[in-house]
């Protein structure tokens, strides 16, 4: 089990990115939240395993039709054992 901690920016928000990003999580068994920031950017917190968190970044680096992604970063942290994938609110 690995988690990630993943910022994306661009075009991310009012696109539908963090509905996106849930859909492709629970796909994939990727547990965790996604989150809008006041920045614009969006962050999302990623646990799973190596393989499922690879595809699921190379989702989440295209995004939806509507998104237009910029930049990601990624930086590894600790799992802290979600057992879902959800869109959390500021």
């Amino acid at each position: 089990m690995k988690a990630l901690k993943i910022r994306v920016e661009g075009i991310v928000q009012g696109v539908g990115f963090r509905y996106f990003t849930r859909r492709v999580a629970k796909s994939l068994g990727v547990k965790g939240y996604v989150m809008n920031m006041d920045d614009g950017s969006v962050f999302i917190h990623a646990e799973g395993d190596e393989n499922a968190l690879r595809r699921f970044l190379s989702e989440v680096a295209k995004g939806p039709p509507a998104a237009v992604v910029t930049n990601v970063s990624v930086e590894e942290t600790t799992p802290e054992g979600y057992e879902d994938f959800t869109i959390k609110y500021y």
